[in-house]
């Protein structure tokens, strides 16, 4: 398990222990601490789960807002309370969070999902953070990290070919001497 992905999953523990208590913001530095001692004692995730559980509890009204609008069949407050979390986690990630790409928040929320939630929660929570993207790209609202990640991997493909044609070439020319000479 990667380090960010199981600072993600002890925020995700955070968050689940934060609702599940009814949402005490005065404990969510007891339950951040608890979670860190009792999972991952000598893990330094360089304060990424404080920040990450931190941020969503101060959003929770907005992101439950688009919980509300992008799984209108499913009430947030009748969510499973772990797809519930995982997908304020995501919602966070995906539309606040600048220095986590998109594609990274859904994937890592789709595996968060299908770890620790129900036999359908990778699916559901795909679904959701999925139509949330597709609406933020309609509404050109694309975090500047996702472009730039699109320009390098525009620029490493131009790039990848310059180099395939060079070699081509080379291979070519060299073919052709080796010709030569025989």
């Amino acid at each position: 398990m990667s380090n960010r992905h199981l600072a993600r999953t002890m925020a995700m523990q955070a968050l689940f222990e934060w609702d599940f208590r009814g949402f005490d913001d005065e404990r969510l530095p007891t339950i951040i601490e608890y979670i860190k001692e009792e999972f991952a004692k000598d893990f330094d995730e360089g304060g990424y789960v404080e920040r990450q559980v931190n941020a969503v509890a101060e959003r929770q009204d907005d992101i439950d807002e688009i919980l509300a609008h992008f799984a209108p069949e499913w009430p947030v407050a009748e969510m499973a309370i772990t797809d519930r979390n995982i997908l304020r986690l995501g919602v966070f990630e995906l539309k606040f969070d600048e220095a986590i790409p998109a594609k990274v928040a859904i994937n890592e929320a789709i595996e968060l999902g299908k770890a620790f939630g129900g036999d359908a929660s990778g699916k559901f929570v795909n679904g959701v953070l999925g139509a949330v993207y597709k609406d933020m790209v309609n509404k050109g609202e694309r975090k500047q990290i996702d472009t730039q990640n699109e320009k390098n991997l525009a620029s490493e493909a131009s790039q990848s070919k310059d180099v395939v044609a060079e070699v081509q070439e080379r291979g070519t020319d060299d073919l052709q001497e080796k010709q030569t000479k025989e």
